[in-house]
């Protein structure tokens, strides 16, 4: 019998400005204990995926990311405390139901990728 128990998915980010994105995901609340020139791997909780210092207008403006968290309300709280809308002049949504059970808020990175940050409502 074959053994394909999965472990972990990470998605490769892209980013315009490596070091703006990597202070950008640093002020979200992410750790990034490993980073070189090209790659940094940047994980919050068991949340994990690889920030690439590489950038495609098309590919980031397309790019989107979905985290599940447990309460959607400390995540707005956080980004607003941290400023995060004026410090990197990116867009910010409030949190809004949304019909497929889910309660989140939009956040779009320095790069244009769009990340929802959502709690379930079952």
């Amino acid at each position: 019998m074959r053994n394909l128990e999965t472990l972990e998915l990470k998605a490769f980010v892209p980013a315009q400005d490596f070091e703006l994105s990597k202070r950008f995901y640093s002020d979200l609340g992410f750790q990034i204990p490993w980073s070189s020139d090209e790659l940094a791997y940047l994980h919050c909780g068991n949340c994990t995926f690889l920030l690439q210092n590489f950038y495609v207008k098309a590919l980031a403006e397309n790019f989107m990311m979905h985290l599940s968290v447990e309460n959607v309300d400390d995540w707005r709280a956080h980004v607003r405390e941290q400023q995060i809308a004026e410090k990197y002049g990116v867009v910010v949504t409030e949190p809004e139901q949304r019909p497929w059970r889910m309660r989140d808020f939009v956040l779009y990175d320095p790069s244009g990728v769009l990340w929802r940050i959502a709690e379930n409502t079952d």
